[in-house]
């Protein structure tokens, strides 16, 4: 039984999936959800572990899932992930052992921030092990070996920035010279960070998606595991949305990053060097951040990720004011976006 109301549907398949079982008795609670299209619901049997259900909007094939895929990987490697102790096709849900609800930015606040230092170096050192172990393991052939972050993935996610950020949340009304001057932009940013070498990254590394568990960090919605720079992951876990952090401790954070040992991609490399190319993903990944919240307000109703825009577009000026040049780019958007303006 539910604590609240599911959709009809979903409670049918609730139900068939808790019957195989054995779980009939037990108590169902509704989660709150991310910003995909799955429910998320915590079964509490009488006796027992409670589990966590993600049910998808249909059947699935579990293991043709990127999910799949990415999850053996990461247990391969290993970096802490959830089990997953059942599924079913039919019905559409995948069960996995329950992590609690308390997640790394809602430690912190929580703690008032106490061990903020060393749940972060926690989290690069997880960043360290999916590069290191990730060249290893490529020859292996594990999913997400085969996909990247390329031109075309780089390029739609910014495309989405203008489309759902821009036009759709703010209203611009876009002309075609612009358009094409920002797709000029676009490209240009999109191949640069295309060329570089590639690593697994998780591909949405931030404190939402890294959970508390028995006094260590487990990381979650880890589907989209593909190739792509080295900065992603930590761009993502340092200039997250959700939890800001001072200018001096990013610093700090990159350097600890820099001194662990990532392969053959963290040998030899400059900390300036890594710092320039650490900007240049911030600007993609904040601007892609930007266009998904546009999105989840706009389209699917969902305005609490409005409160996350401020801060977003704060990282994306500071990345304007230490990379002049990117002045064009900054021109292009600061006529439509005053936040951005100099």
């Amino acid at each position: 039984m539910a604590d609240v109301p599911l959709p009809p549907d979903v409670q049918v398949r609730l139900d068939g999936y808790l019957a195989q079982q054995g779980l009939r008795d037990a108590r169902a609670s509704l989660l709150t959800g991310d910003a995909s299209d799955r429910l998320y619901v915590r079964v509490t049997p009488p006796a027992g572990s409670t589990q966590v259900l993600a049910v998808y909007p249909g059947p699935i094939e579990f293991d043709r899932m990127p999910f799949a895929g990415a999850l053996e990987l990461f247990s391969t490697m290993p970096v802490p992930v959830p089990r997953v102790v059942g599924h079913s096709d039919a019905l559409g849900i995948i069960a996995q052992e329950d992590l609690g609800d308390q997640t790394l930015a809602a430690h912190l606040e929580a703690t008032g921030r106490a061990d903020l230092d060393l749940r972060y170096r926690e989290a690069l050192a997880i960043v360290a092990q999916m590069q290191r172990r990730g060249t290893e393991l490529e020859p292996s052939g594990f999913t997400p070996y085969g996909l990247a972050f390329d031109v075309p993935k780089l390029t739609f996610e910014l495309d989405f920035f203008a489309a759902h950020f821009l036009e759709g949340h703010r209203g611009v009304k876009l002309d075609g010279a612009s358009r094409d001057a920002l797709a000029a932009a676009f490209g240009d940013l999109a191949r640069e960070l295309a060329a570089e070498p590639r690593v697994i990254c998780h591909r949405d590394y931030h404190s939402r998606n890294l959970m508390v568990h028995d006094g260590r960090l487990v990381m979650i919605d880890f589907q989209d595991a593909r190739l792509g720079p080295d900065t992603y992951d930590v761009v993502s876990l340092l200039r997250d949305s959700y939890v800001e952090l001072e200018g001096h401790r990013v610093e700090a954070l990159v350097e600890y990053f820099l001194t662990l040992d990532r392969g053959p991609v963290g040998r030899a490399q400059d900390a300036s060097t890594f710092r320039n190319r650490f900007d240049v993903m911030a600007l993609q990944r904040n601007l892609k951040a930007l266009g998904t919240f546009g999105y989840q307000a706009t389209v699917r109703g969902k305005t609490s990720y409005l409160r996350d825009v401020p801060r977003t577009l704060q990282y994306v000026r500071a990345t304007f004011e230490r990379q002049p040049r990117f002045a064009h780019l900054r021109a292009l958007l600061a006529t439509r976006l005053p936040e951005l303006a100099g």
